[in-house]
């Protein structure tokens, strides 16, 4: 497991909070992807999203930080409408709002420690960022993140087209954490990974929830990846919200509402 002792969040913040409220998102009219999408998330750990191809779980990811716009509704985060924000103010909120993402998102001939000071872009000037020159602080703590992600000062020089998935996957995160992050957005961060590495990186983003007090939402298709790791889990069908509760609650009758068919589960 990789090592998490070095990450350091501010103990005195807020207690984060993400409230969705009646959200709806068309890419068609009168062709709901999601359909009165209700949920809120508060307490740190992890909340995963379940259900089949198709029924929104990446669109509901991505509406949260407004990567794809909502037809109608609410997302309160922060103290913030973030479906209400315009482009300047929506630079601002996304600071704190870190993503992970299925095929990593990295620039693949940037550095591996150059793809995690991108996590700070939010942050300096404009200047700074196209001449790659971050501050001192900001350069010792991607230092550490990878340290903490696994990946020790070795990989710092290495291109991001020379890794592997999984080592892919943890630049990714600590890209999201040198946000300082007061909410961690995952879209499938495992379905291109193979089990063992699978495992891994829901054990790091586990660890780092709990340590550094952050919710994560994991959009996740692996069943018994989120039964294991998630304190919550939240099925979805054709665009709503069917299932919410524990691991623990979750029935096979409860699978079949979500996925159809039956005897796949068992």
């Amino acid at each position: 497991m990789a090592k998490t002792e070095q990450i350091h969040m501010s103990s005195d913040r807020r207690q984060p909070a993400l409230s969705i409220k009646a959200l709806r998102k068309e890419y068609r009219p009168g062709q709901p992807v999601l359909r009165n999408i209700n949920l809120d998330i508060a307490e740190p750990g992890i909340t995963a999203i379940i259900g089949p191809s198709g029924t929104g779980k990446s669109t509901l990811i991505r509406c949260i930080n407004r990567l794809v716009n909502p037809t109608a509704g609410e997302i309160w985060f922060d103290g913030i409408d973030m479906a209400g924000l315009d482009r300047r103010d929506l630079r601002k909120a996304r600071r704190h709002i870190g993503m992970v993402f299925q095929e990593y998102n990295l620039v693949e001939r940037l550095s591996v420690i150059e793809n995690v000071l991108c996590g700070r872009l939010g942050y300096v000037p404009a200047w700074r960022a196209f001449f790659r020159r971050f501050p001192e602080k900001d350069v010792e703590r991607a230092f550490q993140l990878l340290d903490s992600v696994g990946l020790g000062a070795d990989f710092a020089t290495r291109r991001a087209d020379q890794l592997s998935g999984g080592q892919r996957q943890r630049v990714g995160i600590a890209r999201a954490l040198m946000q300082e992050p007061k909410l961690m957005l995952a879209d499938e961060p495992t379905s291109s990974l193979d089990p063992k590495t699978s495992v891994e990186i829901m054990e790091l983003l586990s660890a780092l929830s709990t340590q550094g007090a952050i919710p994560v939402l994991v959009n996740i298709h692996n069943v018994g990846l989120a039964r294991r790791f998630a304190g919550r889990i939240v099925g979805m069908s054709e665009g709503e919200v069917v299932f919410d509760g524990p691991p623990s609650d979750i029935t096979d009758e409860d699978l079949a509402k979500i996925y159809g068919g039956e005897g796949w589960y068992s």
